[in-house]
């Protein structure tokens, strides 16, 4: 909760760089400063009174409330003691007030959804008109969540929230884990001595490598100038011999001018290795 604890720091900083504010002198609540006595001008105190925090619920595409496990809601009361010198009546306490509330209303993205004051009262020790005002904030507490606050996020970007957990093209898949478990996958089969087969291998392969047992990659008929290949590998285009399918890959005999690719013959054995 250090994060959120830090607000009324972080409002200071905001507010103390305002130039329509350069009459006014901003402070935390806590640890208290020394003031002057009496008062020679305004000052503003600003701290938190107090702070709910709930679950969030999101409505999913089916129109069901899912729990947000990384994030909440946050309602946070902070308080404004606004202190201001005899000499400038009491008039001057609310126009302070009203000043501030504008401007964290109006210029900063806080969702604040109340604001008021109490009672004016007399301080005898500085002689001071005091006045407390207050608002209420709703806040996101969902930490790894973007924000384009006109002023330093007092929420650590730090932590996951349920947008980013449920956003799969940034996290690993079941699919990535299984090919990095298991990238590849070996196997045989026999030639049928048809013009194709298909090997179901139960998945889409991106590369296939498949060769006849005992037989080189190539032989050459030099009288007839042909070539004959018992070995091929597929990428999934352009490829002669392996085609691959949408659950494995397709082994042919084909020829292309003087060049056969010899990959379903019958009687022959053949290896291959697909990779995922």
């Amino acid at each position: 909760m250090d994060s959120i604890v830090s607000l009324p720091q972080r409002i200071v900083e905001w507010l103390s760089a305002q130039q329509d504010m350069n009459d006014l002198k901003f402070f935390v609540e806590y640890p208290p400063v020394n003031k002057a006595v009496p008062l020679r001008r305004a000052i503003v105190a600003v701290g938190i009174e107090n702070i709910e925090i709930e679950d969030k619920f999101v409505e999913n595409d089916d129109g069901v409330l899912e729990r947000q496990e990384y994030c909440r809601l946050a309602k946070i009361k902070a308080n404004l003691s606004i202190c201001v010198p005899f000499s400038q009546g009491g008039q001057s306490c609310h126009d302070i007030f009203t000043r501030i509330a504008d401007a964290l209303t109006f210029r900063t993205n806080l969702n604040i959804s109340e604001s008021g004051c109490t009672k004016i009262e007399s301080d005898r020790d500085t002689d001071a008109l005091v006045m407390t005002g207050w608002f209420l904030m709703n806040a996101d507490f969902c930490p790894a969540a973007s924000t384009d606050e006109n002023y330093a996020s007092f929420l650590d970007k730090t932590l996951l929230c349920g947008s980013h957990i449920r956003n799969d093209v940034i996290h690993v898949t079941a699919e990535d884990k299984e090919k990095w478990n298991l990238p590849f996958v070996t196997g045989t089969y026999s030639g049928m001595g048809s013009s194709s087969r298909t090997i179901n291998l139960g998945f889409k392969p991106s590369v296939v490598i498949a060769a006849a047992n005992g037989m080189p990659s190539a032989t050459a008929d030099f009288a007839n100038s042909s070539l004959k290949s018992y070995m091929a590998l597929s990428t999934g285009s352009g490829s002669s011999g392996i085609e691959i399918t949408s659950q494995g890959f397709r082994a042919s005999n084909t020829t292309s001018g003087n060049s056969t690719s010899a990959m379903n013959l019958a009687g022959y054995s053949y290896i291959y290795v697909a990779f995922k």
